[in-house]
């Protein structure tokens, strides 16, 4: 299977936008009901809105690329893990279940393409706050929101010092202390889900040490989109961060904007 050019990842960025709105819009029709919260066999909580919106998600990418292995949340819970190769999809069909529960409105569904190892393409879609944000590997990032489309990028850390994103439901507070000891921080705030992210890709924070477990369906969108503007995403001694692992479990990371 061939990598896609900048022009075919817009392409698919275009045919992705309705289905993870549909997605979201499943999310939501569930989200203003009285859901159930059961566990998964890791402990984790599920609801009836990621089954739903993985159902919706997952047939729309074999249409798209057919032949291209989709490795869904869900799905890998149930199972059902796919041989993957050079390309594959990542479909978390929500993120921040804990938010979703809680309903602050900062879950996400979220979308990624990846190629020998790299998020090539991701969509993150936080359809209670009514933002889609996308990216693809030399083609630049986007949000959507209800006022339009505009380009987002990263920025240069501000003097004051760096605005540090935290995990708001898997939080760390010691550990995150000592990692910035000795860094000028102006402020840490705390984000639910893959939007951590999209804050730094969109210039509007400078660093997120993940100092705790993910799944690599939990970033890759994520990633795709901060990469596209400018950003990036390191294991937390520097090296190269990958996907396709071994029971696709990540090491703790390292996502920022520009350095320096």
């Amino acid at each position: 299977m061939t990598n896609a050019s900048c022009a075919e990842r817009l392409d698919l960025i275009e045919h992705l936008i309705p289905v993870i709105r549909a997605a979201g819009d499943v999310v939501m029709s569930i989200y203003e009901t009285d859901f159930a919260v059961r566990g998964k066999d890791d402990a984790s909580p599920v609801t009836e809105a990621d089954e739903r919106a993985e159902a919706l998600i997952v047939p729309a990418l074999d249409a798209l690329l057919p032949g291209v292995p989709v490795v869904a949340e869900e799905a890998v819970a149930a199972g059902q893990v796919p041989e993957v190769g050079d390309r594959f999809w990542l479909v978390d069909p929500l993120d921040g279940t804990k938010e979703f529960i809680s309903r602050n409105g900062e879950f996400t569904v979220n979308i990624a393409l990846i190629e020998h190892g790299e998020p090539v393409l991701g969509l993150v879609h936080a359809p209670a706050l009514k933002k889609t944000f996308a990216g693809a590997a030399g083609c630049g990032a986007f949000i959507e929101n209800c006022i339009g489309r505009r380009p987002i990028k990263c920025r240069r850390p501000p003097l004051e010092g760096l605005s540090v994103v935290a995990s708001r439901s898997h939080g760390d507070a010691a550990a995150l202390d000592a990692f910035l000891g000795g860094r000028k921080v102006a402020e840490v705030k705390n984000a639910g889900s893959s939007l951590k992210l999209c804050l730094i890709a969109a210039g509007e924070a400078d660093l997120y040490p993940r100092l705790g477990r993910t799944m690599e369906w939990d970033i890759a969108a994520g990633h795709a989109v901060l990469a596209a503007a400018g950003g990036s995403v390191t294991q937390l001694a520097g090296g190269r961060f990958s996907y396709g692992k071994p029971g696709f479990d990540n090491p703790h990371f390292v996502a920022q904007g520009l350095t320096g």
